[in-house]
């Protein structure tokens, strides 16, 4: 069955005019950038919200997987290549109402990165940025669709997430220091964490972290010394933000 988008009162109906439901899949990639939790957006080229910011995405191809259409759609978007990425989906979105051509259910993705690239845009997105999670948060009606919830339900998730699996390296470029790992920490929860404290928890966690042998001269103090990502993908004991 074909599907029209420019039906007179702009749901998306098949060949017969019957009223469709399709499938969507929307990603949210988050990064660190000038020492802020940074979200990918687009700026939308076509209706519906033309000229707004949403977060890359579109509708599944018929012969792909969720997955593909993921990969495909950031590609198409944003010139980004999902390989480098772990896309993981965050979950499901279809409150009727959510987008006005029609029902559609959306898979939300999310992936972490650390110096991710100036994304360009591409296909129905008239330019694609980096914005800081904080600016999007603030303003209910700053996304297009339900994105805004999207993003706040990434974040919580990226934040659990923190506290029992060794991610957080993700954000850091090998090797690093404790300080850049704690900091990563600190952007992501929003709080400061108390330095001893961190490098203690760190450093006892069973496979979180390798040391590399060397050190990283610092403007002031001793040189400190540097790490890369360890074996384990879970922390044992769990990085608890309630304990932190």
């Amino acid at each position: 069955m074909t599907f029209n988008e420019g039906a007179a009162d702009g749901r998306l109906r098949g060949s017969t005019g019957v009223e469709l439901s399709l499938v969507t899949v929307d990603l949210n990639i988050f990064t660190i950038r000038e020492d802020q939790l940074a979200v990918l957006l687009v700026e939308r080229a076509n209706a519906p919200f033309q000229g707004r910011a949403a977060l890359p995405g579109g509708r599944v191809r018929t012969d792909e997987t969720l997955h593909e259409a993921a990969h495909r759609e950031l590609l198409e978007e944003t010139a980004i290549d999902g390989g480098r990425l772990h896309l993981e989906q965050l979950g499901a979105y279809g409150d009727p109402g959510r987008d006005p051509r029609g029902r559609v259910v959306t898979v939300a993705y999310l992936a972490l990165g650390s110096r991710l690239p100036v994304p360009e845009g591409g296909t129905d997105a008239a330019r694609a940025y980096w914005t800081p999670v904080s600016d999007v948060l603030g303003d209910p009606a700053a996304l297009a669709f339900d994105h805004v919830r999207i993003v706040a339900d990434a974040l919580e998730r990226t934040r659990r997430t923190l506290e029992y699996t060794t991610v957080a390296t993700t954000f850091c470029s090998e090797p690093f220091t404790l300080p850049e790992l704690r900091r990563v920490y600190e952007i992501v929860w929003g709080r400061d964490l108390d330095a001893s404290n961190f490098r203690r928890r760190a450093t006892r966690a069973e496979g979180f972290l390798e040391a590399t042998g060397e050190h990283r001269p610092q403007a002031a103090g001793r040189p400190a010394a540097l790490y890369r990502r360890g074996k384990a993908p879970l922390l044992s004991p769990p990085f608890l933000r309630s304990a932190s």
